[in-house]
């Protein structure tokens, strides 16, 4: 027994000693995990002491550099404003430079518009031609044939060498083989670039239509050489298979078309039964004159030889020339269409389809008025309708024959156009004439041979001819050629200063043609100083009284 209850109480002690061990080695592990964690408690208390020291360090640095900053940003601030304010001055400085700008070219476009009335009123007070130049377009055949698109586009930007400097003066890069390189310039009253649109053509050419009708005569011509856009500027867009122009396009017509469009609705705001218009077309090909609305025993338009004569009053006629009746531009286009089918035209290397004869299309106005009346001054009538309708043509002099107008004769007197009831009527007759002349050519150029190079000479004689009659007039010699050729005989008339004559230069800016462009300008120039004296108004002083 008391052996077991010593080895109880040794088993016990045994327990306490382990369990004292235990107890030990914990404690010493806990004081070697307190020591460290007491020098991290101390390295973390140095580390947070350096960095109060940082910090302070750094917020005195911020404080430092913001004030820098700062005083840079104020710095720039005033800066700014100063420049905003500087940018405000030129901004207002600016505005009243653009205003005077303004202001200065308006006095500008006004100066230059008296300039443009007052330099007319000279032109009309001399008598001069008034002349005009059309650049056209470069075009593909303006470049040697076999050259590709690179090389035709690298091609023509050189080849631009007539160019428009403004709407008054041409500009000419000369740069011909074997001469000098020299830069021209050549005045006229009005100079359209490539650019410019037959709208903007026409719009200059209106004004003559209103002299028309008070008693001018007036003729339009277009003068260059093959190729230069003469035919277009003239008529507008053709077709190739009949060399008709076409009314498709309103925007392209020509001169002509615009004209006859113009000219009626003029008329269309004079009295009812007033006036009466006829048309001619007549053509100069190989000097001799061709009526191209001559019809023959079937009726069919076909081009006959006319004459053309001086009659008693100095002045040039063509007997028996087809004259026709017309009742609104319609009908005026219709029947020129009808002559420029029997236009001759042959084709050559500067141009497809050239013309190869002079085109002379005459509007012929005949108005009838009481004798007191002013014939210039328009009627402030029906202005509902631009054309002159059948009922005008109906209750104007003429007779009626089944159901249809027929006129007199152009020779007819003017009393025969009234009934016998008439009393003091005055008649008065103009013409608008508008001329599409042959283009001159080099033989050489156009590569002509046989029968269409006795064209090519006649076309060049005849323009020679031309500058010839204007040299005559020019120099006030006692002989003017007129009979040289056929062509100024015809226009003997409108040259001569019976009439307002426009010239309408037409030339290419390709550099293949200067020669030709530069014999078109210099006539042009020429034409200019032509002073025929003061332009004459068709005003006849013979009345026709009943009887």
């Amino acid at each position: 027994m008391n052996q077991g209850i010593i080895g109880k109480i040794s088993g016990e002690e045994a327990n306490d000693s382990f369990a004292y061990y235990k107890q030990q080695k914990c404690h010493g592990s806990v004081r070697s995990v307190i020591i460290q964690l007491h020098e991290a408690i101390q390295k973390l208390k140095q580390e947070v002491k350096n960095l109060r020291l940082s910090a302070l360090t750094f917020s005195r640095d911020v404080q430092h550099h913001g004030k820098t900053y700062l005083g840079q940003i104020l710095a720039a601030v005033q800066r700014l404003q100063m420049h905003n304010e500087a940018m405000q001055t030129f901004q207002t400085r600016a505005f009243e430079l653009e205003q005077s700008l303004h202001e200065v070219n308006e006095r500008y476009q006004k100066e230059k518009q008296r300039r443009k009335v007052l330099h007319n009123s000279l032109i009309e007070l001399r008598g001069n031609i008034r002349v005009h130049c059309r650049i056209r377009p470069l075009l593909p055949f303006d470049t040697p044939p076999g050259e590709s698109d690179l090389k035709d586009r690298q091609r023509n930007i050189p080849e631009n060498v007539v160019c428009e400097a403004d709407d008054e003066t041409v500009f000419v890069k000369c740069n011909r083989p074997g001469h000098a390189l020299i830069n021209k310039t050549f005045q006229y009253e009005r100079v359209y670039s490539a650019s410019d649109s037959q709208v903007t053509v026409f719009a200059d050419v209106a004004p003559l239509l209103t002299s028309l009708l008070d008693g001018y005569n007036v003729c339009i011509m277009a003068y260059g050489q093959t190729g230069s856009g003469k035919t277009h500027t003239m008529l507008g867009p053709q077709s190739e298979s009949n060399f008709t122009f076409s009314m498709e396009d309103e925007q392209g017509l020509g001169i002509i078309p615009r004209a006859s469009e113009e000219v009626f609705r003029l008329l269309s705001e004079k009295p009812l039964g007033s006036h009466w218009v006829e048309v001619s077309v007549v053509e100069v090909y190989n000097n001799e004159v061709f009526d191209l609305l001559a019809k023959d025993s079937y009726g069919r338009m076909s081009g006959v030889k006319r004459d053309i004569i001086t009659n008693k009053e100095g002045k040039s006629d063509i007997p028996l020339l087809t004259h026709e009746p017309v009742e609104d531009a319609v009908e005026f286009l219709e029947l020129v269409n009808k002559g420029l089918q029997l236009r001759v035209k042959h084709p050559t290397l500067v141009h497809a389809h050239s013309s190869r004869s002079h085109l002379v299309i005459t509007l012929t106005v005949t108005t009838m008025a009481d004798s007191e009346d002013n014939l210039a001054t328009p009627w402030a009538g029906d202005r509902s309708s631009p054309k002159m309708g059948r009922k005008h043509f109906l209750t104007s002099p003429c007779s009626v024959k089944d159901d249809k107008p027929s006129f007199p004769s152009r020779a007819s007197s003017p009393t025969l156009f009234f009934n016998e009831s008439t009393e003091k009527l005055k008649r008065m007759r103009t013409k608008l004439q508008l001329v599409d002349l042959a283009g001159s050519e080099c033989a050489g150029m156009s590569g002509v041979t046989g029968s269409v190079l006795r064209e090519t000479s006649f076309i060049n004689r005849s323009l020679s001819a031309l500058a010839d009659v204007l040299g005559a007039i020019s120099e006030q010699r006692s002989h003017v050629p007129y009979r040289n050729s056929k062509l100024t005989h015809l226009l003997q008339d409108s040259i001569g200063g019976n009439a307002k004559l426009l010239v309408v230069l037409c030339v290419s800016p390709s550099q293949k043609y200067i020669t030709e462009s530069l014999q078109t300008l210099g006539f042009g120039s020429r034409a200019r100083q032509v002073q025929r004296g003061h332009t004459k108004k068709r005003n006849q002083p013979a009345l026709s009284k009943s009887k």
